[in-house]
């Protein structure tokens, strides 16, 4: 027996190698009209992986206080080889694994994949949905530039408004009343350490219910429904879809760096048209439209208390909306219909006014 045998033999014995070569092999995903929205999830994997490459990356120069952050980053940039396009690969990786899950999240609702059994399935990935948010808000500061200063200054001026908790959240974010250095080693301990362990448990569950409950097929798709193994025909189906993302996310890093601006000066004015990233525009444009008051409730407390409904419908979901009511059912696909709509209309005016 030559040495490769007896590697993968002893491997086998310690691994169970053989099992989860013949779950790959027994292993199908059905085939039809719309079997490519399955694609997104891999994608969204794949991304999150890239994040977590670059991130490390990052981390063997970045420097997690306000005296040194900026320039920090400002040396992986200038000074570090390829210290530009690694930064440049972490930013944009971000915006399009948020854009990618949202996709995932939303095709997983129109599709109704979240009906018993696989009610789990979608309540984790409404968690990694709210991780994946708060891993762009709290990497925002790090760069301790002008714009992150003052946009992460809004943002948790926002968790104030919130009743009885608003200023415990406040301080807790902040590690303080104010922006400070400390909110800036808080904010680089959820990213680098609370965040991916929570997001890495999540991401175990969340597979390991896809695996047991196996691929949605839509109740639309009448009669029989073909399949094809998943490995090897759909994993390379799904490769090339992780590389047309390496390519969208190679051109982006390269054609439009992502720019550093100026350092934080915490005792400046505020600089015009400060605007968080774009998956929070649709927020931070609803408060901006909301009158001061609504009788006598303030608009801004109505606005968040109306996202924490929002967010807790859309855990909810496979429990409101059965086979059991047609009604339901119409009502809650009309809401994500208006949902969808609401979010982008309310991003594109973010932008444009």
């Amino acid at each position: 027996m030559n040495v490769p045998i007896k590697l993968t033999k002893w491997l086998d014995d310690r691994l169970g190698l053989e099992s989860a070569r013949a779950f790959a092999a027994k292993k199908t995903v059905p085939v039809h009209r719309h079997s490519i929205w399955y694609y997104f999830g891999g994608m969204t994997l794949f991304l999150f992986s890239i994040q977590v490459t670059t991130g490390i990356l990052l981390l063997l120069y970045y420097r997690p206080s306000a005296d040194a952050a900026f320039e920090s980053v400002q040396f992986i940039m200038t000074e570090v080889r390829f210290g530009w396009l690694i930064r440049s690969l972490h930013s944009w990786s971000a915006n399009l694994m948020i854009a990618t899950l949202l996709i995932h999240m939303f095709s997983v609702f129109f599709l109704k994949a979240y009906r018993a059994p696989r009610e789990l399935t979608w309540m984790s990935g409404a968690f990694l949905l709210f991780l994946s948010l708060a891993f762009g808000f709290s990497g925002y500061l790090l760069p301790w530039n002008t714009l992150s200063f003052f946009a992460t200054k809004v943002g948790t001026e926002v968790a104030g408004v919130v009743p009885v908790v608003g200023g415990f959240l406040v301080r807790f974010l902040r590690g303080g009343d104010e922006v400070t250095g400390a909110t800036l080693t808080r904010f680089y301990g959820f990213h680098v350490a609370i965040l991916p362990a929570l997001a890495t448990a999540l991401l175990f569950i969340h597979l390991l219910l896809v695996q047991k409950h196996g691929m949605h097929v839509p109740d639309s798709i009448k009669g029989p429904v073909k399949t094809m193994k998943f490995f090897p025909n759909f994993l390379l189906r799904d490769v090339t879809g992780w590389l047309v993302a390496l390519g969208a996310l190679a051109a982006l890093a390269a054609i439009f760096p992502w720019e550093l601006g100026e350092k934080a000066d915490p005792f400046a004015s505020a600089p015009a048209g400060i605007r968080p990233e774009w998956f929070f525009m649709f927020m931070f444009q609803t408060l901006k439209l909301l009158p001061a008051k609504f009788g006598a409730i303030d608009g801004e407390v109505l606005g968040v208390l109306g996202f924490g409904v929002g967010g807790l419908l859309l855990l909810l979901v496979p429990f409101i909306e059965t086979k059991a009511s047609r009604r339901i059912a119409m009502l809650v696909m009309g809401g994500g219909v208006l949902a969808v709509l609401y979010i982008v209309v309310l991003t594109v005016i973010g932008y444009l006014v």
